[in-house]
């Protein structure tokens, strides 16, 4: 199913978040990313994503705000950063964004990393603010089936979302059906594989096949494993390009040659080594 930028997906809590979003990743420049965001709600963005690690959640509020939308039709997601771990620090750091944002709440708030030893801590405090009705919904990032499984054992509110770095490159298969087995929405960040990969001859190969960029096909890709997709950039082209890929559906055996470019390629974080 092709379905447009407006499209979402039901998350388990009856919560809807749209299906592509916006990343804020190194977009930290005042004026200039709030320009560039702007740009992309007058696009028709309507999920924007930051973190305590990015230094703009200032940048990103004001943009909503001065978007003249309402508050309520853009999807905001923040996360924890590793430092603010713990029970009592995570509602202190959860409050800091919510004030840098000047938001009455943040649709989707994650741990960005599973710290060890104080996940588990973070993850209650998480729960605490979210039967609060601080955050519409909680989640993960960077979190493997075994971290995963850690909270499902422990919680009775398991992860909305686990965003993870996810590419043909990176095709991590068995987490995302994992992922599908417990109602958790896998949610990719790094799409692009940083661009590192843009001039492989089969992504280009395949591409030109539908007249569409090496960057529109990985973020297709995405989109018809059924993840949500954030694919970050600061440059209007760019933010333009990317929203450009609800015109086209990958033919299956197009599918099948980009699921076995997989060669558990990290351009960003690794969790594998986190106990």
């Amino acid at each position: 199913m092709k379905r447009s930028l407006q499209a979402k997906k039901k998350l388990n809590n009856d919560i809807k978040m749209p299906i592509l979003g916006l990343g804020t990743y190194e977009n930290c420049s005042g004026r200039k990313t709030i320009e560039s965001i702007l740009y992309g709600l007058e696009l028709g963005y309507r999920h924007l994503d930051t973190a305590s690690l990015y230094g703009n959640e200032v940048e990103v509020g004001q943009a909503v705000r001065e978007s003249n939308l309402s508050r309520a039709d853009i999807f905001v997601t923040t996360k924890l950063w590793n430092s603010d771990h713990g029970y009592q620090s995570t509602i202190d750091a959860f409050y800091r964004s919510l004030d840098k944002l000047k938001f009455d709440y943040i649709d989707l708030y994650l741990l960005h990393w599973p710290v060890e030893n104080l996940r588990l801590e973070s993850w209650r405090a998480l729960e605490q603010l979210y039967a609060e009705g601080l955050c519409k919904a909680i989640g993960v990032s960077n979190f493997l089936e075994r971290h995963l499984q850690e909270i499902l054992d422990n919680f009775s509110i398991i992860p909305i979302v686990n965003q993870v770095e996810f590419h043909p490159y990176l095709y991590q298969k068995e987490l995302l059906k994992f992922c599908n087995a417990n109602k958790i929405v896998l949610e990719a960040y790094s799409p692009l594989a940083k661009g590192f990969r843009l001039n492989e001859p089969i992504l280009n190969k395949i591409s030109n096949k539908y007249d569409k960029s090496p960057a529109q096909l990985l973020i297709r890709w995405c989109l018809e494993k059924g993840v949500v997709v954030i694919p970050k950039s600061s440059n209007k082209n760019r933010i333009s390009e990317n929203s450009q890929v609800f015109d086209f559906n990958i033919e299956p055996s197009d599918m099948k040659i980009l699921d076995n470019l997989n060669e558990n390629y990290h351009c960003s974080w690794d969790p594998t080594g986190v106990p």
